[in-house]
C-alpha cells in the first residue's frame, strides 16, 4: 500500500511540473549543444514537422545521461518533450538515436564538414517554421557522405564530402530564397550565357565584364562557367547522381560565391567556411605532391 502511494505521489509531481503541457514527439537532427549550469544543455535542433527549435536538456552532461549520445551534432533522432506557449526554450524529456553521425567524425574533413552543415544550418533556419525539403536536404547529404559499395576507393569519401558540401550550399542557399540568376548581370541583365561572370562581397547576383569593371574588380572573383553548370545540374538531380569528379579545389569558386550570399543576408561571418577551404587547400597539396 506504502509503495502504491509513493508511486501515485511521484506521478502528481511529475504532472504537477507540466500541468497542461502535452509531451510532443519530433522527428530532429540535433545542430548544436551549449553548457548551461553544471549538468545541463541547451540543445539547439531541427524538427521535421515544427521546424528550429531550442531546448534544455537536464542532467545531459552527467556520465549516466538519459540522452546518451543522442545530443551529438547532426545525430537524427526521435526527440520528446514539453513546449510552453510563454517559454521560449522548450524541456527536453528523452532522446531516441535513428542515426548518429559518430563514423564521419574520425576524418577530420568529415568533421569539418558536419561542422560547416551544423553551422549554415542553425543560422539560415527561422525559428520554429517548418521546412520539410531542408529537413530532407541534411538527410539527403549526411547519408551521401557515406561510401555506397563495400570497398570505395581511397578518395571516395574526400570526394562525396565536397560533393555533398557544394550540394547542400546550392539548396541552403536557393531554399533560403537567396540563389539569384546565374544566367544574367545583376548590373546590365545581359545574359551570361557565353559571358565571364563575376561576383562581389555584398552584391546579389553575378556581374559581366564591364560592370565588374564600372564596380571596381579589386575586390571580384570569377565564377566559372563550369561552376556555373554544376549548379545548375545539383538544381535538377539528387546529391548521388551528381557524376563529377570531385575534389577539394572542384567548384572551390562557387562554394565562395554561395558562402558570401549567406554571410551578406545573415550579416555576420561563417566561422567554419576558411576552415572548409583551407582543408581543401590542403587536401590539394597533398594531391599535387603525391603525383610527382
Amino acid at each position: 500500500m506504502r509503495k502504491e502511494s509513493a508511486e501515485v505521489g511521484s506521478k502528481r509531481c511529475v504532472t504537477l511540473k507540466f500541468h497542461g503541457v502535452p509531451k510532443r514527439v519530433s522527428e530532429a537532427v540535433v545542430l548544436r549543444t551549449y553548457p548551461l549550469r553544471e549538468a545541463d544543455l541547451v540543445v539547439s535542433f531541427f524538427t521535421r514537422d515544427c521546424g528550429k527549435l531550442r531546448g534544455v536538456a537536464r542532467r545531459a552532461r552527467r556520465p549516466k545521461s538519459p540522452f546518451g549520445a543522442g545530443l551529438e551534432r547532426l545525430s537524427h533522432v526521435r526527440l520528446s518533450y514539453y513546449q510552453r506557449e510563454t517559454r521560449e526554450l522548450v524541456n527536453l524529456d528523452s532522446c531516441d538515436l535513428i542515426r548518429s553521425q559518430f563514423d564521419l567524425v574520425s576524418d577530420y574533413r568529415g568533421s569539418v564538414a558536419l561542422d560547416y552543415i551544423a553551422e549554415v544550418s542553425d543560422q539560415l533556419l527561422p525559428a520554429e517554421e517548418s521546412n520539410e525539403k531542408f529537413f530532407r536536404l541534411l538527410l539527403a547529404v549526411l547519408e551521401s557522405f557515406r561510401p555506397q559499395s563495400p570497398a570505395p576507393n581511397p578518395q571516395a569519401p574526400s570526394a562525396a564530402i565536397w560533393r555533398g558540401i557544394t550540394y547542400f550550399s546550392v539548396w541552403a542557399v536557393r531554399l533560403s530564397g537567396w540563389l539569384p540568376a546565374l544566367d544574367a548581370c545583376l548590373g546590365c541583365g545581359g545574359d551570361l550565357e557565353t559571358e565571364d561572370a563575376f561576383f562581389a562581397r555584398g552584391r546579389a547576383g553575378l556581374l559581366c565584364e564591364d560592370c565588374r569593371r564600372a564596380v571596381g574588380g579589386a575586390n571580384c572573383w570569377e565564377l566559372s562557367g563550369r561552376s556555373r553548370a554544376m549548379a545548375v545540374e545539383m538544381l535538377r538531380k539528387p546529391v548521388t547522381q551528381i557524376s563529377e569528379i570531385w575534389a577539394g579545389d572542384t567548384a572551390s569558386d562557387l562554394r565562395r560565391f554561395l558562402v558570401q550570399q549567406m554571410e551578406t543576408h545573415i550579416e555576420r561571418r561563417l566561422v567554419t567556411a576558411p576552415m572548409l577551404e583551407e582543408t581543401a587547400a590542403s587536401e590539394n597539396i597533398s594531391i599535387s605532391r603525391a603525383a610527382y
